[in-house]
């Protein structure tokens, strides 16, 4: 199994990547409005989530706008809605697995339910962190594909945010958490459950028979150690004469 240490790192990187999965799903900057041509002049800075869109105005008040209509958005940006909450449900339930499967932990159970949980958690991670970075790569190539359009004004250019690249380290946070608890299966199990290990029948016998001839000559040694009277078994006629 992976050390304590390796572990504890792994949960860390957990728990920093579903805050940052959090964080990037509830801000507004997915993409924020270019600064090119005559951009470059306005007084207004443009922000679009995936939940409400926000304008800075040059007075330096700041207005948000929900998006109550789901279905009159396009389809990348359904998906990256869907995608992340999944991320973060996924995510929570790893760090729920993840606190039974820590060998630092007494609760969980024995070795053996620590272990699955170990990597029930680490398949959680890998999964939420794939959840994450598909609606971040989806949304990073639909920015960009009509940032590069010639069709498009460049009033209506935009460019990735900084949503987008917290999505981006959230999910590798995530990966390299839940890798790390996968591995935490491999490797050998040590315990009460192991085997024993016993010699080749041939190779027991001849230890017995070495024994036996041991013992036959620590009794032969004995016997020739006792004096001569100590042997004699019965009377004589000249001790009496």
């Amino acid at each position: 199994m992976a050390s304590t240490g390796m572990q504890i790192f792994g949960f860390v990187l957990a728990l920093l990547g579903i805050m940052g999965a959090m964080v990037a799903t509830l801000l507004p900057n997915w993409k924020v409005s270019a600064d090119v041509g005559s951009n470059i002049i306005t007084a207004i800075s443009q922000m679009q989530g995936l939940w409400m869109d926000c304008t800075w105005y040059s007075t330096g008040m700041f207005s948000c706008t929900l998006k109550y209509s789901v279905l009159s958005l396009p389809a990348y940006l359904q998906t990256a809605r869907t995608t992340m909450v999944l991320c973060c449900v996924m995510a929570a339930m790893g760090l729920c697995l993840a606190s039974l499967g820590l060998k630092c932990t007494r609760w969980g159970g024995g070795r053996r339910s620590k272990r699955h949980a170990a990597i029930a958690s680490g398949g959680c991670f890998v999964a939420a962190g794939f959840l994450c970075l598909v609606p971040a790569s989806w949304f990073t190539n639909e920015v960009i594909t009509n940032f590069l359009d010639s069709n498009v004004p460049e009033s209506n250019k935009f460019e990735p945010g900084g949503a987008v690249y917290v999505a981006f380290v959230s999910a590798g946070f995530l990966f390299v958490g839940g890798s790390i608890f996968c591995m935490s299966c491999s490797g050998k199990r040590h315990g009460p459950q192991d085997l024993v290990l016993l010699p080749p029948p041939d190779k027991l016998l001849l230890q017995q028979q070495q024994q036996q001839q041991l013992l036959q000559q620590e009794l032969q040694h004995q016997y020739c150690s006792l004096s001569p009277l100590d042997n004699k078994t019965g009377y004589s006629l000249q001790d009496y004469v």
